[in-house]
């Protein structure tokens, strides 16, 4: 997905989307239907992932949630980024990836158009929300060292 795709979904569902350097050191602020992304983040890739995250907050958080040392906001924090790594890094997405030849982080990174950064964080979400590793329709995707398989698919002699 692109940048400007995740924006015009956002629009559709009456979300604005600005970019605009007032926000100070934060990457991204989500305040109602109002997304604002640091103009001074330079590349696309960094964009869609604080996009997706500052849209993840839209549809799961409440409130200011800053303060990081409030335990209820960083559990808030969680829900948001998990709701980004789910839209941008899906299970299906590293399927296709593997289908595709993508054997690196950095080759997944480029092909589904996010940073390493996200790619790190998102396999370590879901190594723990699944373990080492998650069955899915015929295949079988390794978190640690990250893979997929494609289980054998036995014929019956019926």
């Amino acid at each position: 997905m692109q940048y400007e795709e995740l924006i015009i979904n956002a629009e559709s569902e009456g979300i604005e989307v600005i970019e605009n350097s007032c926000i100070g050191k934060l990457k991204g602020l989500c305040v109602d239907n109002i997304i604002t992304i640091n103009s001074n983040i330079k590349t696309s890739s960094e964009k869609i992932c604080v996009l997706a995250e500052e849209l993840g907050h839209y549809r799961t958080t409440y409130g200011n949630i800053l303060d990081q040392s409030k335990v209820e906001n960083r559990k808030q924090e969680r829900r948001a980024r998990a709701w980004a790594y789910e839209r941008l890094v899906n299970l299906a997405s590293l399927i296709e990836a593997s289908k595709q030849g993508i054997r690196n982080r950095h080759e997944l990174a480029e092909f589904l158009g996010v940073s390493e950064k996200f790619i790190e964080e998102a396999i370590r979400y879901y190594k723990d929300k699944h373990g080492i590793y998650y069955e899915i329709d015929n295949y079988i995707i390794y978190f640690e060292p990250l893979g997929v398989l494609e289980k054998y698919k036995e014929e019956n002699d019926d």
